[in-house]
């Protein structure tokens, strides 16, 4: 037993020991002894150490019933002394383990006190031992730099003797060579002088620590000294070789080319000096041929000077070539000395005689530089340039020709950029060395292109006016471009390539703001001017900007303001639908206009992103056609309009034949009305030819079907409202022809003549088909309305309300009036429409918008709606 035990001893110091508390028992006797109690986590400690079953060990022990359970009745007693036997040897026991388990404790408490006690004399013999290691490591290292002293210092000796010997053999061949320099210098051998000063170089950097060495200051300066007489002398030599009576032979000398080995070896002044003196005895001759007062110094003959440098080149690397060293590329310095002279030259030029230049002389002189210095970069490499960095651009003539129209489109096929072929683009070092000075005076080209333009734009204006109307497109191609816009942008393309050629700055900036003022002019003259005129008096033509007004304006602010009356006096042709006609002719002009507004709107865009490409990087942004092409598409949207407005004065004649009916007479369905054949053959008449002449067009044509839906469905809807009074079987009627009516209008897109196959392969854009079936649908559902009876009043507003969409009273009234119900008498019928509104607004009972409820008047008007589905039965039996 471990938790529970009965002291026979009053020992306090056990309870004290094991940390237990000695508790009184339930009925304390004054001869009872104590019950000692574990803490919890003791318990828990000696559960898990020493677990038990036997009752006794349980922390709860009730005793009673303990004993209950060994004696449950009175002849179990009989074995009371027995068991108390074995109770008593137990505690004895259990107390004999404890007082070993006590004792054992108290002598490991001495036991570990001897080991650390141990412990400690071992740690005081390692340090003994630690220090004596460090005293003789201390005695090893001191007698190892006593055997290597001798040692250290042979080292040293040898090193400074080693030194020493080197020392004196430098001076030496210093002394020696600069003896043997001034021999070689005064007899003139410069090929054994310069490997020997080259030498002596390398040998005197040695002793650049020695300066202040009185021996050593002097054979430095000595040398110095040789090296300002080698280059003075050399210079005399060349100068005496290639300007004295022996220069004709001069170009052989081998001594003047081992000179120019010494030159290299010396100071870089020495060599510019030489390199200096020798460009500016070739430059002489050129100075002299075209000097400012010389025929062959103008613009008309800038070839000969060209020709005059590619000339002397190739004299020169006959002669001289042998003479200089490689490295030095004389050639490239006289080529670029040469365009340096010419650009100052033709710039001076340029300035005194600017009223003798004109286009055609400023693009030849430019034509001939940029050909030259093409030839210049092909030829050197520019390492002696300080522009040799520019990068070529991709040949502006590669890639012109392919099968596209558009004069800017990226042909198929191809060169193209790409990561590979930009490692391959070769630099252009000379590119604008020369042709820099033309840029000052580009504007006159820009001028004199601002002028054909103007020229060309009036030529296509004269030729359309004595043209008259565009031919009718070719079967299945469509209406085509109209030649005066291709060559138009040919001519832009032209323009763009050469003004690229000149110049990637401020020019191509100019050019553009050129580009976009005769954009706006062609529109205008020519594509506005080329349709249809309105009415009959010759003021019914437009009034557009003149020419000269929009070429006096400098800024692209006030052109925009300037030519804002295109558009606005092309928009009023809209405004007088009901008094404008145009025929099958003009029909085609209108289509024509349409496909050449479409191709300027692509190769205006492409035009924007060529003349990014081309320009330079920081100006790109300026770049903008973004006004112009909004206008090309105003005149598409009002090209549109007209054939819209066209169609409907077409449909005009049918609705108008709708209205003068008499529907409340009608006593019989038939088949369609004529005014819905009226119709159909307008409709036939135009949509066909349109469609063939918008064939490569198909969105144009597409936003004109769009259009007339949406304008023709509420003419006819409001056509529908003046059909009073109406019958149901007029009703029916209408209703028949309304269906049949949106049939053709959903198939608007594919209608051809009659007699004729329908096309295939095609169907109506689903946007289109959206727009005829909600606006013909609302048609029948107020066909349907009107066919309902009036009695009861609630009744029929309740149809009103269920299959109209966007009920309004004004409508209702209308409705009404086409039932024959006076406005006077329609009050009734307005009051139970706002009671319905206002019921449906606020989620009221008397909401009703799905249908009827049984017992309400529309709940008693099925009859009236079988008629309806009869009706619509007998629409679908014979469409």
């Amino acid at each position: 037993m471990k938790n529970s035990i009965t002291s026979t001893t009053q020992d306090p110091s056990l309870p004290q020991l094991l940390g237990v508390t000695c508790s009184p028992p339930d009925q304390p006797m004054t001869s009872s002894p104590s019950v000692v109690v574990f803490p919890p986590e003791v318990q828990a400690a000696i559960e898990a150490v020493l677990p038990s079953n036997d009752p006794l060990d349980t922390p709860d022990l009730d005793v009673v019933q303990y004993i209950n359970k060994l004696f449950p009745t009175e002849q179990s007693l009989a074995g009371l002394d027995e068991t108390m036997s074995d109770l008593n040897c137990q505690v004895v026991s259990i107390e004999d383990d404890m007082r070993d388990m006590v004792r054992s404790q108290t002598a490991v408490g001495g036991d570990a006190a001897a080991a650390l006690e141990e412990a400690q004399t071992a740690i005081i013999q390692l340090f003994g031992q630690i220090r004596d290691i460090k005293n003789k490591a201390g005695e090893s290292e001191s007698m190892v730099k006593e055997i290597t002293r001798d040692i250290k210092q042979l080292d040293t000796a040898k090193k400074n003797l080693t030194s020493a010997i080197t020392t004196l053999n430098h001076l030496h061949m210093l002394v020696r060579g600069t003896a043997t320099l001034t021999q070689l210098t005064h007899s003139r051998q410069y090929g054994e002088a310069a490997l020997l000063l080259q030498g002596l170089l390398e040998v005197l950097s040695h002793f650049k620590n020695y300066q202040n060495i009185a021996q050593i200051k002097e054979l430095s300066d000595q040398v110095e000294s040789l090296k300002r007489e080698l280059g003075d002398q050399i210079i005399k030599d060349f100068e005496a070789g290639l300007t004295g009576e022996n220069s004709g032979a001069a170009g052989g000398s081998k001594q003047l080319a081992e000179a120019c080995l010494v030159v290299s070896v010396l100071e870089p002044r020495v060599k510019r000096s030489l390199m200096s003196w020798f460009i500016q005895l070739q430059m002489k001759e050129y100075t002299i041929l075209f000097t400012t007062g010389e025929d062959d110094a103008w613009l008309d003959k800038v070839d000969r000077r060209y020709n005059w440098l590619k000339k002397h080149l190739i004299e020169f690397e006959e002669r001289f070539g042998p003479l200089f060293p490689p490295d030095w590329e004389m050639s490239e310095r006289i080529a670029a000395e040469f365009c340096r002279v010419t650009r100052g030259d033709l710039g001076r030029l340029l300035k005194q005689r600017q009223a003798e230049v004109d286009t055609k002389l400023l693009l030849h002189a430019i034509q001939k530089t940029a050909a030259f210095e093409s030839l210049l970069s092909r030829r050197f490499s520019g390492v002696t340039l300080n522009t040799s960095t520019q990068l070529e651009t991709i040949n502006n003539t590669r890639g012109e020709i392919g099968v596209s129209t558009n004069p800017f489109g990226e042909p198929v096929d191809e060169f193209s950029l790409t990561s590979n072929s930009y490692q391959a683009i070769n630099l252009t070092p000379f590119k604008g060395i020369i042709s820099q000075c033309f840029e000052p005076y580009l504007h006159i080209y820009l001028e004199a292109q601002d002028r054909n333009l103007a020229e060309m734009i009036s030529r296509f204006a004269g030729d359309l006016s004595s043209q008259g109307a565009a031919p009718a497109p070719d079967l299945g191609e469509g209406s085509p471009v109209l030649a005066s816009c291709g060559d138009l942008f040919v001519f832009y393309r032209k323009c763009l390539v050469q003004c690229s050629e000149l110049s990637t700055g401020q020019p191509m900036l100019a050019l553009a703001t050129l580009f976009k003022k005769n954009l706006r002019e062609y529109t205008s003259r020519v594509l506005v001017a080329s349709l249809p005129k309105i009415g009959n008096s010759a003021g019914g033509s437009l009034q557009l900007p003149a020419m000269s007004q929009l070429s006096q304006l400098k800024d692209l602010s006030q052109l925009s303001q300037a030519t804002t009356g295109i558009l606005a006096n092309f928009s009023s042709l809209l405004k007088e639908g009901e008094t404008v006609r145009f025929s099958a002719a003009d029909q085609v002009v209108i289509c024509s206009c349409l496909v050449t507004v479409e191709y300027c709107l692509d190769t205006t865009t492409q035009l924007e992103d060529k003349m990014k490409q081309k320009v330079e990087t920081g100006l790109a942004e300026q770049i903008s056609f973004s006004g112009e092409l909004d206008m090309f598409h105003s005149v598409t949207g009002n090209c549109v309009g007209l054939l819209v407005q066209e169609l409907d004065c077409a449909c005009e004649q049918g609705l108008v034949s709708m209205g003068r009916v008499n529907w409340s007479a009608v006593e019989q369905v038939g088949d369609q009305s004529l005014y819905v054949s009226q119709l159909v053959q307008a409709m036939r008449g135009m949509v066909p030819r349109l469609r063939e002449c918008l064939q490569t067009s198909r969105k144009y044509f597409t936003q004109f079907c769009i259009k007339f839906v949406s304008s023709f469905i509420p003419k006819f809807i409001s056509n529908l409202y003046k059909c009073k009074p109406v019958g149901t079987v007029g009703a029916e009627q209408l209703l028949l022809d309304t269906h049949s009516l949106k049939t053709v209008l959903v198939d608007l897109p594919s209608l051809v003549e009659a007699g004729q196959v329908k096309p295939v392969g095609r169907r109506a854009p689903q946007a289109f088909t959206k727009v005829v079936v909600k606006g013909m649908t609302r048609a029948e559902m107020i066909l349907k309305v009107v066919m309902s009876p009036l009695e009861p009043a609630r009744a029929f507003v309740e149809q009103y309300v269920r299959l109209v969409q966007d009920t309004d009273g004004a409508e209702l009234s209308k409705l009404l009036e086409m039932k024959g119900v006076k406005r006077s008498e329609q009050t009734l019928y307005l009051e139970m429409y706002r009671e319905t509104q206002s019921a449906v607004a606020g989620g009221g009972a008397g909401a009703v918008p799905g249908g009827s409820i049984p017992g309400s008047p529309l709940h008693g008007g099925q009859q009236e709606q079988s008629r309806i589905a009869k009706l619509e039965k007998l629409i679908k039996n014979r469409l």
